[in-house]
């Protein structure tokens, strides 16, 4: 059980309470820890100027107690539940790490107080003695304007408390803002906004222990971009953006061989490791940060519209980046691709692959048709070069339906990322068409029905056995079925864990191509997730395509 107690701060350290109540342990000591958190907590204006206390813990040696704040040496304190008891230190004000293992307590009711470096804010132009081109390019962005923008002076915000943690630096604290005439050099989001205090940095720039931090976790953008007015932070958590994949994590963590492949689109980590060119095999321990805000935004950068996003939101170009390819000369030679097909992208599957069917992230291949196999007679097949579809061109691509602006009071776009309105169609439909293109769930079941007839004959004997499907990866893509009495198919879904097996290695060698190539067409369409919406004339010839390729090979 713990409680927040009250922060308080002393000349030179800072420092705040928590209550413990144990009854496991006795004695006293801490051990302290390895690694770095990430910032766990949301607060008004970004970093912590403050130690915040963020949790406690069970562990197997201890309690695990943890806080946040800025840069800097933190010393654990702890006392009985005597109002009179002293305050006892455990250790050396040396910890870095802003957590620590409690091995044995002083009492069944413990309390416990954390003292960290005091808020000493000093404002951007001390930064640009070292950072100029960051900081002359920093003025130019919205952050900058935070308070100097006309409708937030108009409204009163350079005056309203509610409103200046998040327009200026270090409001309410030591050395932070205090008014537009006494601290104008503290107006605006500026470094320290988002790297903590930063004047012990400038005082002695050598020194590691006190350098501002470089944080990739989404809470420091959702102390100030969220509520009513800005629910950006708050939608973002509710996406799937806010998760780094199980699968893919447990993927990561097995092999260092597989932190780039799959870290480049699954781990925010990475993937900026990767974009800055650094090696992201050194995260091993930090593959968990999912897609923040840093990633798709440059919070360095002047584009304005939409404000600092690190690609564009349309282009035409092919862009597919397989998971063996060199991150660092594929992405350098295609920043112009848009933000979204970086990652929603068909990673070079082809239909020759066998293991596993494509990943469910080829939107922005299936958008421009750029993707698949299509037919042009009995006996002519070939890869399709550029069918896009008509909702390829539209200004934004992705954007334009996945994030709708929010209703009023925010009217910003939604970073939910889901279609929350079909209202949208309208203007161009005069209908809503709603959540799938006409023909393709129907033509996705004849296709499974086909592939299912060749299951059943002619496919070779040795395919034919009991929970394998013939026509499957090795690795089953997650296509369900039901039948009706006749055997065909009326209805289907995606499944993420499926009760049956693909032919293996072996197996995969006695399916012919044509099977092969319509299997490959079929998951295309239904792993790009928008039941043709997407590019419907194609996801249609898609399907027409897989059909004759499996018909061909049910002829005698």
């Amino acid at each position: 059980m713990a409680e927040n107690g009250n922060n308080a701060w002393r000349v030179d350290r800072a420092s705040v309470s928590i209550l413990v109540a144990a009854g496991f342990l006795l004695g006293g000591g801490f051990a302290d820890a390895q690694t770095v958190p990430h910032l766990s907590i949301t607060q008004p204006g970004g970093m912590p100027g403050l130690p915040i206390m963020t949790g406690i813990s069970r562990v197997t040696n201890g309690m695990k107690v943890t806080w946040d704040g800025p840069s800097g040496y933190y010393q654990v304190y702890q006392k009985s539940n005597n109002l009179l008891a002293p305050w006892v230190a455990l250790g050396k004000a040396t910890n870095l790490s802003r957590y620590a293992v409690i091995t044995r307590l002083y009492t069944t009711d413990a309390f416990f107080r954390v003292s960290g470096p005091a808020p000493a804010y000093i404002g951007a132009q001390a930064c640009a003695g070292c950072h100029d081109s960051i900081r002359n390019t920093e003025l130019k962005t919205p952050h900058a304007g935070a308070f100097t923008d006309a409708d937030f002076a108009a409204a009163g915000g350079q005056t309203n408390r509610s409103c200046l943690p998040c327009h200026t630096v270090g409001y309410g604290l030591p050395t932070g803002f205090v008014s537009k005439s006494r601290t104008p050099l503290l107006a605006g989001v500026q470094c320290e906004n988002c790297h903590g205090p930063a004047a012990n940095h400038a005082a002695n720039e050598n020194d590691p222990t006190v350098r501002p931090r470089v944080e990739l976790a989404a809470t420091v953008c959702g102390g100030c971009h969220t509520g009513p007015m800005s629910p950006t932070y708050d939608e973002w958590s509710t996406s799937a953006h806010a998760t780094v994949t199980p699968d893919a994590l447990q993927t990561m963590s097995s092999s260092t061989n597989n932190i780039s492949s799959c870290g480049r689109c699954h781990s925010g980590s990475v993937r900026l490791a990767l974009i800055y060119g650094k090696n992201p095999v050194t995260l091993s321990n930090d593959l968990n940060v999912a897609i923040t805000c840093a990633v798709c935004h440059d919070p360095h950068s002047t584009n304005a519209n939409p404000a600092q996003v690190r690609n564009p939101l349309h282009s035409t170009n092919y862009f597919s980046l397989s998971t063996s390819a060199n991150f660092t000369n594929v992405y350098a030679a295609n920043t112009n691709i848009n933000i979204c097909g970086q990652c929603h992208n068909v990673r070079g599957a082809a239909w020759t692959d066998t293991s596993r069917a494509p990943h469910r992230s080829p939107q922005y291949n299936f958008l421009l048709g750029s993707v698949g196999i299509l037919w042009s007679g009995k006996t002519n097949y070939y890869s399709a070069t550029y069918r896009p579809g008509t909702h390829g061109g539209l200004t934004n691509q992705c954007v334009y339906c996945h994030m709708q602006d929010d209703a009023p009071p925010a009217s910003i776009a939604s970073h939910t990322f889901a279609v929350i309105s079909h209202d949208v169609c309208i203007s161009c439909h005069g209908f809503d068409p709603g959540a799938s293109a006409p023909g393709v769930y129907d033509n996705v079941s004849l296709v499974l029905d086909l592939l299912n007839r060749w299951a059943a004959s002619p496919a070779a004997a040795a395919l034919r056995t009991n929970g394998v499907v013939a026509w499957e990866y090795t690795s089953p893509g997650g296509l369900t079925w039901q039948t009706n009495q006749a055997g065909q198919v009326t209805s289907w879904t995606l499944a993420d864990q499926v009760n049956f097996t693909g032919p293996d290695a072996a197996g995969q060698g006695l399916i012919p191509d044509n099977i092969k190539k319509a299997r490959y067409d079929l998951y295309l369409v239904v792993n790009d997730g928008s039941l043709g919406t997407h590019n419907w004339t194609f996801a249609l010839d898609l399907l027409t395509a897989a059909q004759n390729l499996v018909a061909q090979q049910l002829s005698p």
